[in-house]
């Protein structure tokens, strides 16, 4: 199953807590990892993100964090970062041990609060002491993820350009669409690949020009976050520039997007194993096809996605199947 920990070097672990409901997803470097950040959308809840800007002095980050919880749910990455300086990880600074967490939140409190810091601390043993954990769709920060019409989520794609591989993951909470207004197609199903979300393509009746946005949704209740993880080797500022045009996966999978109701971020990471791209025609590459990974990524989530009580929108496989086509 295409999954960002195709990418070598790469953990990820998630705790939920299903009474809230609400949860935490980590991703976890093996080795601290070259990462920038781009935010396009108006309603941001982040940490860390000044630090990788490229001309900060910002140290390689260790683990990205991301959240449910609104607010409260960045406190998480307090935790991840507790877990990992525990196991001895992070840059060496008069006798302490500081590991580089950046994190983002959705918005998705409908219950009880609970301690994000603890599920920090859970996703963290669960992507360091556990299997790999490939689950899509209703699972850590993705647990209580909706958007306009159905239920969202946690997921995940790769692919490989060249030598590198890409991967992806997004929690899936936008005030928009990934559907068409009127049936099941997905915007994204031009880059589907082995029928990863149904198989249905697109439909000449398709209407993807309708407006179609979650019913009284309000500053700050949104939010896709994201991160891409190549193992190319990049720079900062070459990590900027992916972060920057691979938002362009949120536009091709989700209308409307970037909206001042939505909290869109996305991080990307580079593990530096094998070589970067070596000209600009190699960077569009790279970048065009995490671009694709990411739409491939938001989409799963949604297709994935299981019921659970008190959901305010039924999930997509309940309306249309387990696929079409």
């Amino acid at each position: 199953m295409s999954h960002i920990l195709d990418v070598p070097g790469l953990k990820v672990g998630h705790a939920s807590d299903d009474r809230a409901p609400s949860g935490v997803s980590v991703i976890v470097m093996d080795e601290p990892a070259v990462a920038s950040c781009a935010i396009h959308g108006g309603a941001p809840g982040t940490r860390e993100t000044d630090a990788l800007a490229p001309e900060a002095l910002g140290a390689p980050v260790d683990a990205i964090c991301l959240s449910g919880g609104s607010a409260f749910g960045l406190a998480a990455a307090d935790g991840v970062q507790l877990a990992l300086a525990e196991r001895g990880r992070g840059f060496a600074v008069r006798g302490h041990r500081v590991p580089i967490v950046p994190g983002a939140i959705i918005f998705d409190l409908n219950g009880p609060r609970p301690d994000y810091r603890a599920l920090g601390m859970a996703a963290t043993a669960a992507a360091l002491d556990g299997p790999d954990d490939r689950r899509l769709g209703t699972v850590g920060a993705g647990t209580n993820a909706m958007t306009a019409g159905f239920k969202g989520g946690f997921g995940s794609a790769s692919a490989r350009v060249g030598a590198a591989t890409v991967g992806a993951v997004a929690i899936v909470n936008a005030v928009g669409s990934v559907t068409a207004a009127n049936g099941p197609w997905f915007r994204a199903a031009p880059f589907e690949v082995g029928g990863e979300f149904g198989g249905l393509g697109t439909a000449p009746e398709a209407d993807f020009a309708t407006i179609r946005t979650k019913h009284g949704a309000a500053q700050g209740s949104n939010t896709v976050i994201a991160a891409i993880v190549t193992d190319a080797r990049l720079t900062r500022a070459e990590a900027k520039r992916l972060a920057i045009t691979g938002h362009d996966g949120f536009a091709l999978s989700i209308f409307p997007s970037h909206t001042i109701l939505d909290g869109d971020t996305l991080f990307v990471a580079s593990t530096g194993r094998v070589a970067g791209p070596a000209d600009p025609r190699e960077q569009v590459a790279l970048a065009a096809t995490a671009t694709t990974v990411l739409a491939r990524a938001i989409a799963r989530a949604v297709y994935e996605a299981s019921p659970a009580d008190g959901d305010r929108f039924p999930t997509w496989r309940s309306v249309y199947g387990a696929s079409h086509g």
